[in-house]
């Protein structure tokens, strides 16, 4: 992988983990504590509060496991390691790194 697709891929990366700090932004207030007065919210209301905070709290999650993917892809171009399996040696299609930039075998690898 020359130093051009190189450069394409931390423009990637960089550009998907600018979105996560977006997504992390907006999803905010979805994590916030839930309202315990009963007077204040009813009961249903209040389980559909508490089931679309938890929903919220994985979604963060998720995030936050691409988040540090994306980094550990970060580190591997910095290292000269970004492209090739970690299990083989041998060249990581450009197709599915530019699908999946944390991706770390090659597709025979990786079945």
């Amino acid at each position: 992988m020359n130093d051009q697709d190189l450069a394409r891929f931390r423009h990637l990366i960089e550009e998907r983990l600018a979105a996560l700090d977006e997504e992390d932004r907006l999803g905010r207030g979805g994590q916030s504590t839930v309202e315990l007065d009963q007077q204040a919210v009813g009961r249903l209301s209040r389980q559909d509060a508490l089931q679309s905070q938890a929903m919220a709290k994985a979604t963060q999650a998720r995030r936050d496991g691409m988040r540090h993917g994306l980094g550990l892809a970060l580190e591997r171009i910095a290292e000269g390691e970004f492209g090739y399996c970690e299990d083989c040696g041998e060249e990581i299609a450009e197709k599915r790194l530019a699908l999946d930039p944390t991706a770390r075998r090659c597709i025979s690898c990786a079945s």
